[in-house]
């Protein structure tokens, strides 16, 4: 073990017996609180009346929601086994969940997945995590306490209507518990062989009669995973993180919520680099990527009536990310208005009005390079919706629109018609059909980047020839008009069933369009301009099931379909193919104070982008079939003893390759044990 290794796992062992002893303290004055209600006790009506809020800004049942949405409850993420909150989201129908290593993920939603996927919304609390570096997400600085989240809704489809531009093919919310709902102590501790050490540690009091705080504070290290000749890829990462949350009653009708988090990340990685040096013209470097970053929300909301609401919400959020090829910190301010009212006895009018800043500071090398290496942003927004009632509980009509002026390509305006029809209360039909555009990034507004640096071949090459990715001011939004059709059932209490189809057309996808070549004295630039020729038709099917097969077992079924169709003329290989099928069955049995979980998953060829094979252009990756397995045995009511195995069905296998920079590294089976005590 390496002397910075040896500090990593030194300087992560000292921050858990700091908050393990923390907790040791508080046991002698602290009731026992009973864990969370077993997923076998909840009725299928039950879930099926969970209340989201992501479809709509307003809570509502989620069988009444004329949206592709699927809301992964706390007691879904507890029983599945997982660690982070990407892993999750695999039981989503219509979801592309794909591991690239030990601390990277690709996540789509209905296809166009990569590291560096740009038309997926996350949010965490109302406060997005998107970046507009490369309109996308870095899974692996997107975490929680896994304990503190009440429920993941997942909207597939467009949501551009009411949360904006890049909220294209999908919005993930992922919402966090109430304060008051986190009251007492909660411990976790686990080790495994790949999840080689974690912890958790969260306390929440009472502050006056109508104010609740809790505190919490999680870390972990991971252990790297290998590559297909079996050697190992050196990708092992750490990360502590901590927060807060105080919710206070500041009347009978005023509410208030201040939260915030802080965390560190070390993430070991091997980087493949272009170089203009010979022989190779590329370069391995051996990187510490170290993420940082914190955030501080505060949210006000007044309610009036059952049918009339106002809330403000500020936000603040600073990125610090460093790898071996470039930097940046960022500094986000959001602003958002937001008010609801009944108009008559049909209509529910929801309006809002935003305003975001953001600051970034880039750090170039000779592989990217951002001019101007610093930039403000600025993004006005407002949108409105009204949900009219045509016919007395049974149709409705929704019809919004979001309206955006941004720095990069101007006035947007997304709007969105959704039509509900329950015929009967077990039966619920919807219907929509909506534009959305993914705006340009930082990245293909002023980067280069260079890619790939082809070795000389005299007498044709006598120069080696730099292939060079180059965005530019006349990029646009990418668009996209999507149809939608749903169907909920349930025809008796034990089953239900939610069926979507969707048909996609996009227009003015990325492109890369090749320039004239510029003499460099001793090289041949190849610059390949970003713009907008590019387009595509997907269309898909996904289903979710559940069955209360007994009082103590269910079974939870999600499938998807997807098709797609892009039309890239002459440059086929700069976009992968998702799987065409997908399966996910998960059974949750409880047999007295023993839980038995499976989760069995099956995904279909993948062709990534960019790593390419002579046969395909793609690099292709084999279906593969996985079995997860958790056996709990709940020794008392506060305390809880799990084991998890986690992709037995065989010893290794890749799950999706980044579009550059790293070699394809494979997911291998791994065991963890955990315990959880409340107190």
């Amino acid at each position: 073990m390496s002397l910075e290794k040896k500090k990593h796992y030194s300087r992560f062992y000292a921050s858990l017996a700091v908050f393990l002893a923390a907790g040791t303290l508080t046991l002698g004055n602290t009731a026992f609180a009973k864990v969370d209600m077993d997923l076998t006790e909840m009725s299928i009506e039950a879930l099926m009346d969970i209340e989201v809020t992501s479809v709509s800004k307003k809570a509502q049942k989620l069988s009444e929601s004329a949206a592709a949405i699927f809301a992964m409850t706390s007691e879904d993420i507890r029983r599945s086994g997982v660690t982070n909150i990407a892993d999750a989201l695999r039981m989503v129908p219509g979801l592309h969940v794909g591991r690239i290593d030990s601390s990277k993920w690709a996540v789509s939603s209905r296809g166009f997945n990569g590291r560096f996927a740009n038309k997926l919304l996350v949010l965490i609390d109302g406060r997005s995590v998107y970046t507009p570096s490369f309109s996308g997400v870095y899974w692996e600085v997107q975490d929680t306490l896994l304990e503190d989240v009440e429920r993941i809704e997942v909207i597939r489809g467009p949501g551009a209507a009411l949360w904006g531009a890049n909220a294209v093919n999908g919005v993930i919310n992922i919402i966090t518990k109430k304060a008051a709902d986190t009251q007492g102590g909660l411990l976790t501790m686990g080790a495994g062989d790949k999840e080689q050490i974690f912890g958790g540690l969260r306390y929440g009091a009472a502050l006056g009669e109508k104010s609740h705080a809790r505190l919490y504070v999680k870390g972990f290290e991971r252990d790297s995973f290998q590559y297909e000749d079996g050697s190992d890829s050196g990708d092992e990462w750490d990360t502590l993180r901590s927060g807060f949350r105080l919710d206070s009653h500041l009347s009978d009708r005023d509410e208030f919520t201040l939260q915030g988090d802080i965390y560190q990340s070390n993430i070991d990685q091997t980087l493949y680099l272009a170089t203009l040096s010979p022989p190779s013209y590329s370069q391995t470097i051996r990187d510490e990527a170290d993420l940082s970053g914190g955030n501080l929300l505060g949210r006000w909301q007044r309610t009036f009536s059952s049918k009339s609401q106002i809330s403000l919400q500020l936000y603040y959020d600073r990125t610090d990310h460093g790898e071996g090829y470039y930097s940046e910190q960022r500094d986000t301010y959001d602003i958002d208005l937001q008010h609801r009212f009944a108009l008559g006895e049909r209509h529910d009018i929801l309006w809002g009005l935003g305003y975001r800043y953001s600051r970034d500071d880039f750090s170039n090398s000779s592989i990217l390079t951002i001019e101007p290496d610093n930039r403000d942003d600025e993004i006005f927004s407002g949108f409105i919706q009204d949900e009219i009632m045509l016919v007395n509980d049974r149709l409705w009509l929704t019809l919004g629109s979001k309206f955006e002026q941004n720095d990069y390509s101007d006035f947007e305006m997304q709007p969105s018609a959704r039509l509900l029809w329950t015929p009967h209360p077990e039966h619920t039909l919807w219907a929509a059909v909506s534009r959305a555009v993914r705006t340009p990034s930082r990245a293909e507004h002023d980067a280069t980047l260079l890619n790939t640096v082809i070795p000389p071949a005299p007498p044709f090459n006598p120069l080696p020839v730099a292939l060079t990715i180059v965005g530019g001011p006349d990029y646009d939004s990418e668009e996209l008009l999507a149809w939608e059709l749903g169907y909920r059932m349930a025809p008796g209490p034990d089953l239900s069933l939610d069926f979507a189809f969707f048909y996609n057309d996009y227009d003015e996808l990325r492109s890369y369009e090749q320039e004239a070549p510029i003499f460099m004295g001793t090289y041949l630039e190849q610059p390949l301009r970003f713009d907008n020729r590019f387009k595509a038709e997907t269309c898909g099917i996904e289903l979710a099931a559940m069955y209360q097969a007994a009082d103590w077992w269910r079974l939870d079924l999600a499938y998807s379909y997807l098709n797609m169709d892009i039309d890239t003329n002459h440059n086929d290989n700069q976009y992968g193919e998702e799987a065409r099928h997908q399966v996910s069955l998960r059974s949750a049995i409880n047999l007295g104070n023993v839980d038995l979980d499976l989760w069995l998953r099956y995904v279909d060829d993948v062709k990534s982008v960019n790593s390419r094979t002579p046969e395909t252009g793609r690099w292709e990756i084999d279906d593969y079939v996985t079995l997860d397995v958790r056996l709990a045995w709940q020794v008392k009511n506060n305390l809880e003893l799990a084991l998890v195995g986690r992709n037995l069905l065989d010893d290794a296998h890749p799950e999706y390759i980044q579009e550059n920079f790293i070699n394809p590294t494979e997911i291998e089976r791994s065991l963890h044990g955990k315990i959880t005590y409340q107190f």
